[in-house]
Formats: C-alpha cells, sequence, structure tokens
C-alpha cells in the first residue's frame, strides 16, 4: 500500500494539471525511499521503476500503455494494475506477503544513485537524437527561467 503522503503528492500534481508520468514519479520516489532504507531490494533500478508505477496505476493513474515492443506479460501486469484500481477489492494477503518476502532477499544497490544514473542514460540513448536534443533544450530553457526568478 502507498503511503499517505505519495498518494496526495500524486493527487495535488493531477489538480495542478501536470502529466500522468509525474504523477507517477511521487510513487517510483516513495519505492526509491523504501530500498535505500532497507525495507525490501530490488534487481535493478528498472525494477525499482517498475514497482512504483505498478503501485501508481494501482493507485488510479493513468498511465499509458507498455509500448509495443515490450513484452507480453509486462502488458498484462500493466493491465491486471488497471483494472485492479477499478476494483474496490484489496490483493491477497498471501500474494503480497509472498511478493515482499521474495524482494527483501533483492540487493538494495538498485536504488543507488549510480544505478538510477545508469539507468536514466540507458533510457536516454534508446531514444531518438531529435528527442534527446528536445529535452536538453527544454531543460535549458527551465534553468533559464529559474534564473530569472
Amino acid at each position: 500500500m502507498p503511503e499517505k503522503k505519495t498518494v496526495a503528492e500524486a493527487r495535488k500534481a493531477k489538480r495542478e494539471g501536470k502529466a500522468p508520468s509525474t504523477q507517477a514519479g511521487a510513487f517510483v520516489r516513495e519505492e526509491i525511499e523504501h530500498i535505500r532504507d532497507g525495507e525490501h531490494g530490488a534487481r535493478s533500478a528498472k525494477q525499482a521503476i517498475a514497482i512504483g508505477l505498478s503501485k501508481a496505476r494501482r493507485a488510479g493513474v493513468k498511465l499509458p500503455d507498455p509500448p509495443q515492443s515490450a513484452s507480453a506479460r509486462t502488458k498484462a501486469g500493466a493491465k491486471r494494475d488497471g483494472a485492479r484500481a477499478d476494483k474496490a477489492t484489496r490483493p491477497s494477503r498471501a500474494r503480497s506477503r509472498a511478493a515482499k518476502a521474495a524482494l527483501e532477499h533483492e540487493p538494495h544497490a538498485a536504488a543507488s544513485s549510480t544505478a538510477l544514473s545508469r539507468h536514466a542514460k540507458a533510457a536516454a540513448k534508446r531514444r531518438p537524437a531529435k528527442a534527446r536534443s528536445e529535452a536538453a533544450k527544454k531543460a535549458a530553457r527551465t534553468r533559464a527561467r529559474r534564473k530569472a526568478s
């Protein structure tokens, strides 16, 4: 279950008209915190992010579907999360406990700044040059605005 402050943060982002990915960011941050606090681990930064996105979908954040290139398992999982958000029933206690127990055996380095940086760079490399260039320009614009204010 996500913490109340995480859900409140996501709702605030939605009220402000932020993108679904921004709303989901609160859940991903929470997951990273959990791993750093030693609550559980993750095999990679990618898995840590996936857990956060899954929690966001279950909390009702309308995230886009996984890309066509995603595995059938990933697509099915996202669909299940979306369906679970619509239902009032809670997930089974045994399943939740088993998932948590499995994650407790995973390493905690997945949430390190090095691992997250490596993941961000790898994800950026998969995007076309044009998209990377646009993102850099947008970042430069927001930096200029921040300095001016």
